[in-house]
Parts: structure tokens; C-alpha cells; sequence
């Protein structure tokens, strides 16, 4: 299918663009009232993610509200985690629980390699769902968690300010972690080709615990396998997320990947030096701006995109959109940065 708006798409690859394109990370949630309507109809979140037609609405409404240049699946990367046998629980105000965790090779054993069509076949037929709904208006974005992040939260259990029973892991039983982590890493790439053939036009990968690591532990358990991920799919362009990981952007520019994202801590001339000028970049301002005025909001946009330049960057925050901003902070965002490439 022909997209209508294919600037996401163009800018990845390096091509020439009107404008900047611009979308957020967690744009289809809590933000948003209709999409609190839907999901407060439900048993829960886990609800909303595996029911198709429900995952493809909330997906689209930023498009129609927000008016953002790309749609990214609703979905979690913690399906991943669950398809292979290790299945969590969302608590409400307190995110992912995980009732039994993977911290031994007793363990290990519950654990299988995921088929996509079989273990995740609802988000394969939301995507699906999406694209139809969407019919063209613009790309859409599949996504999973890099291995690191999906080990931390399978090995700790819940979210965690250290991942101390995660990385300790790293260093009593690293045969275990690189065994957890082969797993973690073929299901991923199969389930994200899964993705593409569904109808993804892009493909995202999430590393948000990689800040967490130590540089040295960072090129031995998260890097390789992310390389390898990217080696895998090569039929769409392909942005690598990795929070906190600014020591690995060197690393991040020999990866066969399109687009580096970039979190708010990082600086973008100190970024861009280090990636080169054969990546695109993505990001990068700081979601707290999005409390501040629509003034502020206009004015520090406008710095964020002079600091870019008008060559190979996609706008976004440096991290998902938090659930108190107010929405109309966000359409100020997104109207800045399109009016600014207009102008």
C-alpha cells in the first residue's frame, strides 16, 4: 500500500524531506481520554493489548487527535516474556509483575522460543487490523524490547531502581544470562519479522534498562544480540532505543540499523559526532518540557530542531510521554515542529 505521508519512512533512510517528522513513545495512552474511555470498559490492560480490533483503535488516535506523523502499535514488550512461557501480571499504578521469575536452570526449562503466529498472533492481527484501519495515512511502527531489558525484568521480577537480582546475575551465572538471552534474542527477531509481514513499515527496538549497565557489561550481554537483531531485519528501516546508553553510541554507529534514538541526557552534537553523519537520529527533548507553557514549548522545540539541523532527524521525546501532560501540550509540539519545517 502507497503511504500518504511516508516522511517517517524517507527520513530513516537518509532521504530528502519537506519537514522533520515527528511522533512520541507511548503517544497511544493514558494521555489521552479516549483512550481512557476504552480501556476503562476492560478487565485490564492485558485486556486491551490482546484484543485486536481494541489495540488497532487506541493505535490510530493519536493519529486523528494528535495529529503525529506515524502510528506505533499498542502493544507491550513484555509479551514477549510471556509468549515464552514466563507470563506477567500490569498492576495498576505500579506497572509489571512478574509471579515467578528466571534466576536458575530449574527455571530455564519453563521456557520455550516463541512462535509469533502461535504465542503472539493477537498483535500480528492488530497490526493487521491497523494498517487496513489506517489505509495509508501513515507508516506504522512495530517494536520489542532488546534482550538486556527483557532478561532484567524476567530475572527481577517487576520494575527496579538497580536490577540488582538481574545483574548480579550477570556475574554468578553469565552461561545462564547469554543462555536466557540466545532465547530472548530468536524470538524477537522471528516475532519482528512477524511484525514486518503483518504490515509494520518500521521496526523499533527498546533497550530501556541499557543505562543500568556498566559500558564492559553492555558490550558483552546487551550489544551482540541487538547486532544481531538488526543484522536480521532487513526488509524495513530500523531505529535502535537505548536509555541511558550514551557510552555505546560509538558502538551504535557500526549496527545496520537506520536510526539511533537519543534520550534527553544526551547532547545531540556530542551525539551526532560519535554516530556520524550515515544515521538518522531521533528524539530528543526532555517529556518534563511538556508541563511547561505552550510559550516554552514553542520556544524550546524550536532549539531542539536548530540543534538537529534540518537533515536526518526524526522529533520526539527523549522517552515515552508521561500519563499527567495534558494533551493539547502535546499538539503544541507536534504543530511546532511541522510549521517549523514548513517555514
Amino acid at each position: 500500500m502507497q503511504l500518504k505521508n511516508d516522511l517517517l519512512i524517507r527520513a530513516a533512510k537518509g532521504e530528502a524531506v519537506e519537514r522533520t517528522p515527528v511522533w512520541l513513545m507511548r503517544q497511544a495512552g493514558r494521555i489521552l481520554p479516549e483512550y481512557r474511555a476504552v480501556r476503562n470498559s476492560l478487565s485490564g490492560f492485558k485486556e486491551l493489548v490482546e484484543t485486536p480490533e481494541l489495540a488497532a483503535e487506541v493505535t490510530i488516535q493519536p493519529v486523528d487527535i494528535l495529529d503525529v506523523d506515524a502510528a506505533i502499535i499498542f502493544s507491550d514488550i513484555l509479551v514477549v516474556p510471556e509468549a515464552m512461557g514466563c507470563t506477567y501480571e500490569m498492576i495498576e499504578k505500579r506497572g509489571p509483575l512478574f509471579p515467578q521469575t528466571i534466576r536458575t536452570e530449574e527455571d530455564l526449562k519453563r521456557l520455550r522460543v516463541a512462535d509469533p503466529h502461535e504465542h503472539l498472533n493477537y498483535v500480528l492481527e492488530a497490526i493487521k487490523v491497523t494498517k487496513r484501519a489506517l489505509n495509508g495515512r501513515v507508516p506504522l511502527i512495530g517494536f520489542a524490547g532488546a534482550p538486556w531489558t527483557i532478561l532484567a525484568y524476567m530475572v527481577e521480577g517487576s520494575g527496579s531502581k538497580t536490577f540488582s537480582h538481574a545483574r548480579g546475575m550477570l556475574y554468578t551465572n553469565p552461561r545462564l544470562a547469554h543462555q536466557m538471552l540466545r532465547m530472548i534474542t530468536d524470538t524477537t527477531i522471528a516475532y519482528l519479522k512477524a511484525q514486518v509481514e503483518a504490515g509494520a513499515n518500521l521496526i523499533q527496538i527498546f533497550d530501556s534498562w541499557a543505562g543500568i549497565l556498566s559500558p564492559a557489561h553492555y558490550r558483552e550481554f546487551a550489544l551482540p544480540y541487538i547486532t544481531e537483531i538488526c543484522d536480521a531485519i532487513n526488509e524495513v528501516p530500523v531505529t535502535v532505543f537505548a536509555k541511558g546508553a550514551f557510552f555505546a553510541l560509538e558502538d551504535f554507529s557500526k549496527l545496520n540499523c537506520e536510526t539511533i534514538g537519543l534520550d534527553w541526557n544526551m547532547e545531540v552534537s556530542k551525539a551526532r559526532q560519535q554516530v556520524g553523519p550515515n544515521k538518522t537520529l531521533q528524539g530528543n527533548m526532555d517529556p518534563c518540557l511538556l508541563y511547561s507553557s505552550f510559550e516554552t514549548i514553542e520556544r524550546e522545540t524550536k532549539n531542539m530542531l536548530k540543534e538537529f539541523g534540518p537533515g536526518r532527524h526524526i522529533a520526539n521525546l527523549g522517552h515515552g510521554v508521561y500519563p499527567d501532560t495534558d494533551p493539547e501540550k502535546v499538539k503544541c509540539f507536534v504543530q511546532t515542529v511541522k510549521e517549523y519545517g514548513s517555514n
